[in-house]
């Protein structure tokens, strides 16, 4: 029987073998295998923990080996691994039958002997089954998320000797009352479109409360139906956070494959709720303007993930993004091209999934007043430019959806302010699109590559033309003219055309064109 545990880094991690050698000499405790600090001091929460359990420590030299030699181990997920591992070797010099077979054991020890919770179990537990372990200990609190990975034997425990009574219910090979969580996908859905399910609206996303802006809410429903990057600009108080925090109501829920690689992501960070098995809700992330690069892109001693990571399969959205330093919105580029992220920390890399949707919301100007029909920019042209240019080209380019947003007058007739949709309603739209989408070709419109936009958005001789002539009027680079028929082949499946029609052509070349400060950067 082996007592393994996972060493943490980046995406991936490693799984760590523990043996324990008992030996002659004077009574103390090595550990060895480049352990840091944490694990070190395990020495003393070990032997506090199985005194306090009502075991015996042994009165031998306890030597400590963490397997592979050259990795280095760090954290106090160890402790309940290392504490059991030592009890294993004291109880095969008693004659205790030999267990079969690997066990992944996690948990943090206190002094009295209790099993605290530690982060990083999901991936934990799925790259012990990937490496063909079955078993595994964790604690009472990591048990819903150590039980999404269907066909591992999760046992609980909430002290130390619970954990050493369940090696051996392993050992007699009980394993009928281990928790062994069934992965059912169940939903409460209010839109059902085959395999596309939505989540209950919360309060405050629904967009019945966005009043007065359909070509933005539009915008956003098209944005949701193919997963298109979208930029809204406009002066400050017109409404462009409001519509784009509810943006979240919009959003199906993840499937099973989706849900694997964001629960895997999220436990590594701390982010998987108690009770959660897997995480179901498409995440949507806003970071502040005052984040660093290392918080965006992620980073640090343990490549942790950083919120293009946290958002991957959901939203990445940056409100008043020009507030954000310029290396942030550079970085964004290639994540956004490649769908990855590669993090090289002393010698090792790690690569994260990074498939993210772009939000982006920002003043047309430094002043906020670039564009206004009420109000007065006094921002130079060369102000404009500079303000722009912070975004620069090629990112700009990768942004399908451009949305000039106007201020909604405070004076007007109750009419004018009851022109709004609720989530309810976009989500017809948005459901049967993303089933269209899955059916025709196993992806969203926005991933499409260049050989299979010419294949699955194929332009009559009329749209063909008129395309030419939109890219020549609005200076369209190839990737925006690409963007177009992404585009309005969402909005075909939106309305439930078979091909693209002129219509959906022109409306997306609306949502495409530069304008305003746009028009001053690409």
């Amino acid at each position: 029987m082996n007592i393994v545990s996972f060493s943490p880094f980046g995406y991936e991690g490693s799984i760590v073998t523990i043996e324990v050698d008992l030996r002659r000499g004077i009574p103390a405790v090595d550990i060895v295998g480049l352990a840091d600090g944490a694990i070190k001091e395990s020495r003393e929460r070990m032997h506090s923990a199985i005194i306090n359990s009502g075991f015996d420590f042994p009165r031998e030299r306890v030597l400590i080996s963490l397997s592979p030699a050259d990795l280095k181990k760090e954290g106090a997920g160890f402790d309940l691994a290392i504490a059991l591992a030592v009890l294993m070797a004291q109880k095969r010099l008693e004659g205790m039958a030999e267990i079969e077979g690997p066990i992944l054991v996690m948990g943090e020890l206190e002094l009295s002997g209790k099993v605290r919770p530690v982060r990083g179990i999901h991936a934990a537990v799925s790259t012990a089954f990937e490496c063909g372990v079955r078993n595994c200990i964790v604690c009472s609190d990591n048990k819903f998320e150590a039980g999404g990975v269907e066909g591992m034997n999760v046992f609980e425990c909430n002290f130390l000797s619970d954990a050493f009574a369940c090696l051996e219910k392993i050992g007699r090979g009980e394993i009928d009352n281990c928790f062994c969580s069934k992965i059912a996908l169940e939903n409460s859905s209010e839109t059902d479109f085959g395999s596309v399910q939505f989540p209950p609206i919360e309060e405050g996303t629904d967009f019945a409360e966005v009043k007065n802006q359909p070509f933005l809410v539009r915008g956003l429903q098209i944005a949701a139906a193919g997963r298109h990057n979208l930029l809204a600009f406009g002066s400050p108080g017109c409404g462009k956070t409001l519509a784009l925090q509810r943006f979240v109501s919009l959003l199906p829920y993840l499937d099973e494959e989706e849900a694997r690689s964001v629960t895997r992501i999220h436990s590594l960070a701390g982010l998987v709720g108690r009770e959660v098995s897997l995480v179901r809700k498409r995440p949507f992330r806003m970071p502040h303007q005052s984040a660093s690069l290392e918080g965006v892109c992620g980073g640090g001693v343990h490549c942790a993930p950083g919120e293009v990571s946290l958002a991957h399969n959901g939203v990445l959205f940056l409100d008043e993004a020009a507030e954000f330093r310029s290396s942030v919105l550079q970085m964004l580029r290639v994540p956004l091209e490649q769908h990855t992220l590669t993090l090289c920390r002393a010698g090792r890399s790690t690569v994260y999934p990074a498939d993210f949707q772009l939000l982006l919301a920002t003043n047309p100007c430094p002043c906020g007043n670039f564009g206004s029909r009420e109000k007065i920019c006094l921002c130079s042209v060369r102000s404009v430019e500079q303000y722009w240019k912070k975004f620069s080209a090629p990112l700009l380019d990768r942004i399908d959806i451009r949305i000039p947003v106007e201020s909604v007058p405070e004076s007007g007739t109750s009419s004018d302010f009851s022109s709004s949709v609720s989530s309810a309603e976009l989500r017809v739209g948005i459901g049967r699109a993303i089933h269209t989408q899955k059916v025709r070709q196993g992806k969203y419109n926005s991933r499409l590559y260049p050989e299979e936009v010419n294949l699955y958005c194929a332009l009559s001789s009329e749209c063909n033309q008129f395309l030419d002539e939109a890219a020549y009027e609005h200076r369209l680079s190839a990737r925006a003219v690409s963007s177009c028929k992404k585009i309005a082949r969402t909005i075909a499946d939106m309305e439930g055309h078979e091909s693209i029609e002129f219509a959906d052509l022109e409306e997306a070349v609306k949502y495409r064109k530069n304008e305003g400060g746009l028009s001053l950067c690409c």
